[in-house]
């Protein structure tokens, strides 16, 4: 799905998640001589590829959300082999229902409880506290004043991954050095795909009430129909 960050339409709907869906979107761009100026998406491989070669000169953000999920799935990884593997019951009891702390924003964790317990999770394990504030310190690079002060946090947050000596954690630091360009480029030109993901969640909605499309073309049209009715609801 691509979908005009400005207005937030629909603007092209493909099959599938490969490069392949995305043929019929370029032929069109090239045929109306468009110039995409500004693009946005997820880690894709599929999509940076094709966004690469179809309009190399575009500026090209990755989407910070999609960077900080991947790092909460690294994290979330850690903290499930650090539960398997420990013997003690009542360190256990401390890790087990910990996840929605871990994963979470930490400035947003106001309850002492709560704070307490995650506190004490990340004193009986290293290798989770190291995970748990590098997530944190990775949201930080979308904070600062200018775009070559982001870049000496992302490197400064590159070797602390490679140092951890944690495999999850260097192997994340592997992801961002490679889509580094793509993520300092939000400082170029500050998109996300976090209409994309608005657009997802009405699609959802509009299935369940429908029950599923057996019509894939009245289903499409649908899509497209979706900025049409947002704007008729808010006029009437």
């Amino acid at each position: 799905m691509v979908v005009d960050l400005d207005s937030g339409r629909i603007i092209y709907v493909g099959k599938g998640k490969g490069s392949e869906a995305l043929k019929k979107f370029w032929r069109k761009v090239k045929r109306k001589n468009i110039k995409i100026k500004h693009v946005a998406t997820d880690l894709s491989a599929a999509f940076i590829a094709s966004v690469m070669e179809n309009c190399p000169d575009a500026v090209h953000v990755f989407d910070h959300f999609h960077v900080v999920k991947l790092m909460n799935e690294k994290l979330d990884d850690i903290r499930r082999k650090v539960y398997s593997m420990e013997k003690d019951i009542n360190k256990r009891k401390v890790l087990k229902g910990t996840r929605y702390l871990l994963l979470g924003n930490g400035a947003d964790i106001f309850d002492k409880q709560h704070k307490t317990r995650l506190e004490n999770a990340l004193a009986m394990n290293e290798p989770l506290s190291k995970a748990y504030y590098l997530k944190e310190q990775l949201r930080q690079i979308w904070s600062q004043a200018m775009k070559a002060m982001a870049e000496k946090v992302l490197d400064d947050w590159i070797r602390q991954a490679e140092q951890s000596k944690i495999t999850q954690l260097q192997k994340m630091a592997v992801t961002v050095k490679t889509y580094k360009k793509g993520i300092l480029a939000w400082y170029d030109c500050h998109l996300s795909t976090g209409k994309v993901e608005g657009i997802n969640n009405k699609i959802k909605v509009m299935k369940r009430n429908a029950y599923g499309f057996r019509d894939e073309r009245y289903f499409t049209l649908r899509l497209y129909a979706l900025h049409d009715c947002r704007i008729t609801r808010n006029v009437g």
